[in-house]
């Protein structure tokens, strides 16, 4: 009689294999989600724009907090580079109100960010939260100043393109001092002088196109949001910078009245939560001027249509 023998095989463990992918998945979408710079662009049609500014593209840079993108930070230079840029809009927090990295690293970071966009074009600059509240906000606005970046606070300028022009306008953030103009009054400084002018406002914060579209702003750049951190597909942004839930104006364009505004989710962080599903964002905006559908042909006379038609054969 044969003998048969049995090997006795242990049972393959699920649990470990399913932990351990769960945790490469979850570590790849979150190194992912903080790394890799998403650009979006956005074309934006207005009347009232002038003509010679039809096709102006402007590379909106916000929130940068310090971030490091690449060696000295080539991969975001780059990318400005490529979008090919009239004009850099950068919307606040370049360097961060916490001291990791240091305060002077972050002032090393910033200037050698700036450095490498203003060869690229005209850079504007407006204040953050915190770049107020880094205690760094002189030697950063001097920095800047030296490097050829053009400061707005609470002020205006005109570009002209032949005998064409726009008013680029920037709002110091609320964190500065007290006593600084507010929005309404500057708006209203730029009524008086350029009353019928194309309006594109700077601001760091994402919280006044009611206000703005009062004013017949027709342009806000902004960030502030930093696209609600966690973005899932059923929201505009899980949380807020105030730890609100399913905050507003987070990411894109927002429109109210002829007034639009568009948010950054911003390129660095700083808040101890990772952002997931939420990349780094690098904004182009293209401004335009409304193509005039074409006009259809008037229907003819049933009557004539057949004449025309015997004229035809």
């Amino acid at each position: 009689m044969k003998q048969y023998s049995y090997r006795h095989h242990k049972p393959i463990r699920l649990f470990p294999i399913i932990l351990v992918t769960i945790v490469l998945v979850v570590s790849v979408v979150l190194y992912d989600s903080s790394t890799r710079i998403v650009t979006n662009e956005y074309e934006l049609a207005y009347e009232n724009l002038p003509e010679t500014f039809d096709g102006l593209r402007i590379v909106h840079i916000s929130d940068v907090h310090a971030a490091v993108f690449g060696d000295s930070n080539e991969r975001l230079i780059s990318m400005a580079r490529e979008a090919n840029p009239g004009i850099i809009a950068i919307t606040g927090d370049l360097i961060d109100g916490y001291d990791y990295p240091s305060p002077e690293i972050q002032l090393e970071v910033a200037e050698t960010l700036v450095k490498g966009l203003t060869p690229i074009a005209p850079v504007f600059f407006v204040t953050g939260n915190h770049d107020w509240d880094s205690g760094k906000i002189q030697p950063l606005l001097e920095m800047l100043e030296r490097c050829g970046v053009i400061i707005l606070q609470n002020s205006y300028r005109l570009l002209d393109v032949e005998d064409d022009t726009i008013i680029i306008a920037g709002i110091d953030d609320p964190n500065g001092p007290a006593d600084m103009m507010k929005p309404h009054q500057l708006i209203e400084q730029i009524k008086k002088a350029q009353s019928d002018t194309f309006l594109l406002m700077l601001e760091h914060r994402n919280d006044h196109l009611p206000l703005y579209s009062v004013l017949d702003v027709d342009l806000i750049l902004s960030g502030h949001s930093h696209g609600g951190l966690i973005r899932l597909p059923f929201t505009d942004g899980l949380m807020g910078q105030d730890r609100d839930w399913f905050p507003s104006f987070t990411s894109g364009v927002y429109t109210m009245s002829d007034t639009n505004m568009v948010v950054s989710r911003g390129l660095g962080n700083h808040t101890g939560i990772p952002r997931v599903f939420n990349n780094p964002h690098l904004v182009v905006v293209v401004l335009r001027i409304p193509v005039e559908e074409p006009e259809e042909d008037p229907e003819l006379d049933p009557d004539l249509s057949e004449i025309l038609s015997g004229l035809s054969e």
